[in-house]
């Protein structure tokens, strides 16, 4: 109880000390959560992005950041990724940085992003954590062509295999694998699902894991219509 009163009683004293009319407010809102879109289809959007090719990582110990990495070959869906982390974050501001002129990384920082993104920073990867899609998403149709549009534009490829078209999914995530099969089929597809198995390698060496592939090569214009991604 002393250490408290002695801490509480050293800020009362900065306060006092501080000389500006506006301090109080300058303290409130310091401690006032910036604010977070309510919009679940955006959130749900944002999370199969985060899922696909996002990162997190706290780098100044302050906030969290999420980084997530687009090839540069798709423009638009760079400025897209840009413009919905903004309107996640209103307040925050979102960038894009280019690395090696054959990518992008979008990124945000939000001490918020605890409250959606399904992993948490400092407990290794997210392929460690097993990072999924939260339930909330699996119960309501149009969560699930958010989240889906954002991990096969991250994740994902749309290709032609002898003149037919195909939609792909890959991750090294089982359970990631499972919801996004689970996800397909409870739209009324039929995706098929397989398991590649790499030789052992280091433990972060992730083009070495074991990859999970989803592939739907039945009705894809009619899936592709549905879930419109930016890849198409």
């Amino acid at each position: 109880m002393a250490e408290w009163d002695t801490r509480l009683t050293q800020n009362q004293l900065s306060a006092r000390a501080c000389g500006f009319d506006s301090h109080r407010r300058h303290m409130r809102g310091y401690f006032r959560k910036t604010p977070i879109s309510e919009n679940k289809e955006l959130q749900s959007y944002v999370i199969g992005l985060a899922l696909g090719d996002g990162n997190l990582s706290n780098p100044n110990k302050r906030a969290v950041r999420l980084r997530i990495t687009c090839d540069a070959k798709y423009p638009s869906l760079v400025q897209k990724i840009k413009n919905s982390l903004q309107l996640l974050f209103p307040k925050n501001k979102a960038s894009v940085s280019n690395r090696k002129n054959n990518y992008y990384n979008v990124s945000v920082y939000s001490n918020r992003l605890k409250e959606i993104i399904p992993w948490k920073t400092g407990n290794g990867p997210k392929f460690e954590q097993m990072a999924s899609i939260p339930d909330w998403i699996k119960t309501n149709n149009n969560y699930k062509i958010n989240c889906l549009r954002g991990l096969i534009e991250t994740d994902g490829c749309i290709y032609k295999d002898r003149g037919y078209k195909m939609m792909a999914f890959t991750t090294i995530i089982p359970k990631l694998a499972n919801d996004f099969h689970e996800m397909v089929v409870s739209l009324g597809f039929k995706p098929h699902s397989y398991k590649i198995n790499h030789k052992p390698s280091a433990k972060y060496k992730f083009n070495q894991q074991t990859t999970y592939h989803i592939r739907l090569s039945k009705n894809v214009d009619k899936f592709l219509e549905l879930i419109k991604p930016e890849k198409n």
